[in-house]
């Protein structure tokens, strides 16, 4: 296998190159996995990396001699790529099972797989292609993901659902203790509502993907995969088969008790509780009283933490323990001043939304037992 193509600048290539080894496993099962695809046709290259589950292609414009395909290991090719002097012009080329990096007096020889032996992506069949800008995409995963289960034996919530109707793009990710649902509108609808679970490693590969800019993303649905195109990248990943439960049974409603608090000012009064909280439970009592939310964390050695704080709440007095990790979390994904948390009695659920836009991020948390 043939490839001639020339580069100007190590650091260009060190980008795409750096995102597309994310997903090669120091570790992997075949020698061929640990090495990415290179294809040099027209005037780019592109990189190809797999872990059978996830899939990267990173394109960039280049200067072929001659047209083919090898793969090198994905490692060693970007450590040479970070190492050259930034206004280097790279030389790749490669054939008998040797590829070459020639940049100014550096020469780096590399052993080569063939680019046939390389897994492909079958050629499936996506459908109702939604775009969105990335900033909003990444939104709605970094204020939902937080409470995906992780490792748990029920392996559809080891994922994110992402559920399309018309032109709503929901996400929803639940570990059974807590839930969080987030929403955002597209520019064009879909034709009918259908849902996909999307593995946990995929969601979190994806947030380092997406910036916080307008530029367009698109996404696609088969009935097995997820595709992501971004500018000059691609991604794609593998589905969890399974039946997600249904959330919005979850949900609670008819909740008569409302308490409105800055949420900064609840978050650091939290974390200084959380202080003192025993490891294994993290359990914090709230009272609420009055305008007044008093929150009290007790440990196995009877030490105490209090922290008092003033919100608005007219209500019953009412006590109720929840996992103080698990409002922390929520807390540190919403980004709203203010939050509204809704309750019924000390035994039931707390809905906790953005006091503005409640109905664009809703997460529900269990209580603990007192």
């Amino acid at each position: 296998e043939r490839i001639h193509a020339i580069h100007r600048q190590p650091r260009i290539i060190a980008r795409p190159l750096q995102l597309v080894c994310s997903i090669v496993e120091r570790r992997a099962t075949l020698p061929i996995l640990s090495n990415i695809l290179l294809r040099a046709h027209g005037q780019q290259l592109s990189m190809t990396s797999t872990d059978m589950e996830l899939e990267m292609i990173a394109t960039l414009p280049v200067a072929v001699e001659q047209e083919g395909t090898t793969t090198v290991s994905a490692r060693k090719f970007l450590d040479i790529c970070r190492a050259l002097p930034g206004t280097a012009t790279i030389n790749f080329s490669a054939s008998d099972n040797k590829a070459l990096v020639k940049a100014g007096k550096s020469r780096f020889s590399l052993a080569t797989l063939p680019g046939t032996d390389f897994p492909d992506s079958e050629g499936a069949n996506y459908q109702d292609q939604i775009k969105l800008p990335q900033s909003a995409l990444k939104a709605l995963l970094d204020e939902t993901s937080f409470a995906m289960a992780s490792q748990d034996v029920r392996y559809y919530l080891n994922g994110l659902l992402l559920e399309r109707e018309q032109n709503t793009l929901k996400a929803v990710a639940t570990d059974g203790h807590r839930l969080a649902l987030g929403s955002v509108e597209t520019a064009s609808a879909v034709a009918e509502k259908s849902a996909v679970i999307v593995p946990r490693k995929a969601i979190l590969e994806l947030e380092k993907l997406l910036a916080d800019i307008d530029d367009e993303v698109s996404i696609s649905f088969s009935q097995q995969q997820l595709k992501v195109e971004l500018p000059d990248l691609h991604f794609t990943s593998k589905l969890i088969d399974g039946q997600f439960p249904n959330y919005e049974r979850v949900l609670p409603i008819g909740g008569d008790k409302e308490v409105i608090a800055q949420r900064d000012e609840l978050k650091q009064a939290l974390s200084r509780a959380s202080i003192l909280a025993n490891d294994k439970h993290r359990s914090v009592k709230l009272n609420l009283d009055n305008n007044q939310l008093k929150a009290t964390v007790t440990n196995q050695e009877q030490e105490t933490a209090e922290e008092e704080i003033a919100v608005e709440y007219t209500s019953q007095p009412l006590e109720i323990a929840f996992n103080n990790a698990y409002l922390l979390d929520l807390l540190n994904a919403m980004p709203d001043s203010k939050v509204r948390m809704t309750f019924t009695d000390e035994n039931s659920s707390c809905l906790i939304t953005p006091f503005e836009s409640k109905f664009t991020r809703q997460y529900v948390v269990m209580p603990m037992r007192l």
